[in-house]
């Protein structure tokens, strides 16, 4: 009996790889996770946005695998930006054996749902979370597309100093893995400058009312402040900081607040002119094919993009790329080759280091002029 069972297992197991439709033609499942629903729901439908357009362009142009024709198909999930929820997203991905999975958004969630994919051997990869120590962990199903904090809060950290001549500035963070992260290396690379870091404070990814925290900073007289968050706050942040005449204080973040939906959340509050934040990877006309991609993007999706959408397009591309390479949509065959790939995207050359950053990463600084935003570099 037992050797019976073992080969019904196999053989289950191999037909879950590649699930065939009613008509013969077999569906390779990949997941997307990220929030579309919350507070962050503008990235997370970005983020989708991106994949479902890769799908789409896929599975129009014809994908074959080992010889077969594919359908693809994309299976999304929300983690409300809340790594409970998102660790139950990447249980569930698992458990309808997708085969590979893009996302998530967070590093939050994301660090997390690592662990979930590396346990069930599902290769990963993040468009957008940053936070490195994602990749410290070690798991060989872990990708990141874009340059990771240590790029950003160092970069941020040195154009206060060496291009503003900044001598002090305020920290704040929202105690999520990313926003305590990208501070944390601002603040060592700022005080390594030689830039005084005269205060720190916390809030939270929820929170609104700033105006406590933006007080107790106003009364040391920083030139700057450093926000470590997403943009739902930063928004808000920019707005009190006008409200209590702070408008001289230059206001720094990372690609949390880097969106175009920060000049919105500001309420045209003149601070937003202020803000230097950073993305990791190049500037939209300055990416291989971003001009032409963004066009069709926006035919697609008007008035939806974000940041990170050209991301999760090629991530799905990296995947499917890697399993054509290797004949096979099986995690386990395919992960090799997906460590191994060299794939021209819109955004980079994509290929990986061992550890499964992202090769010579780009990154750039933008500002807001006339309430849009422009890059710096």
């Amino acid at each position: 009996m037992k050797s019976t069972f073992a080969i019904h297992g196999i053989a289950a197991a191999a037909l879950a790889v590649l699930a065939p439709l009613a008509h013969g033609q077999e569906v390779v499942k990949i997941g997307h996770v990220g929030p579309v629903s919350g507070a962050q729901a503008h990235y997370g439908k970005d983020n989708e946005n991106g994949a479902r357009m890769a799908i789409d362009d896929l599975n129009k142009k014809g994908v074959t695998i080992g010889g077969k024709k594919v359908k693809l198909e994309l299976v999304a999930e929300d983690d409300a930006a809340d790594p409970k929820q998102g660790t139950a997203a990447a249980q569930k991905l698992c458990d309808a054996k997708v085969n590979g999975v893009v996302g998530h958004l967070n590093s939050g969630t994301t660090i997390p749902a690592s662990t979930v994919y590396n346990q069930c051997g599902i290769p990963h990869v993040t468009p957008s979370a940053t936070n490195p120590k994602l990749t410290q962990q070690g798991y060989k199903t872990t990708f990141r597309m874009l340059a990771n904090d240590n790029a950003l809060g160092a970069g941020l950290a040195l154009h206060a100093a060496n291009n503003l001549k900044l001598k002090k500035v305020a920290v704040i963070d929202d105690r999520t893995a990313y926003g305590q992260g990208v501070a944390e290396v601002f603040k060592k690379t700022a005080q390594q400058k030689g830039i005084q870091v005269v205060d720190e404070q916390f809030t939270t990814d929820k929170a609104t009312d700033f105006m406590a925290i933006l007080t107790a900073i106003k009364s040391k007289a920083p030139d700057g402040v450093f926000y470590g968050g997403m943009d739902p706050q930063a928004g808000p942040m920019l707005r009190q900081m006008e409200q209590l005449g702070m408008s001289n204080v230059k206001f720094f973040g990372g690609d949390g607040i880097c969106t175009a939906k920060l000049a919105e959340l500001s309420g045209g509050a003149k601070t937003l002119g202020n803000v230097v934040c950073a993305e990791g990877g190049a500037s939209l006309d300055k990416m291989p094919g971003g001009k032409a991609w963004k066009a069709d993007y926006d035919k697609r999706y008007p008035n939806q993009f974000q940041v990170y959408s050209p991301y999760t397009y090629d991530a799905v591309h990296v995947l499917v790329s890697a399993m054509q390479a290797a004949n096979s949509a099986d995690p386990k065959v395919y992960l090799p080759k997906l460590a191994a790939v060299s794939y021209q995207g819109v955004t980079a050359k994509v290929a990986f280091e061992k550890d499964g950053e992202l090769k010579d990463p780009a990154m750039t600084l933008y500002m807001y002029k006339d309430g849009k935003k422009v890059p710096l570099n």
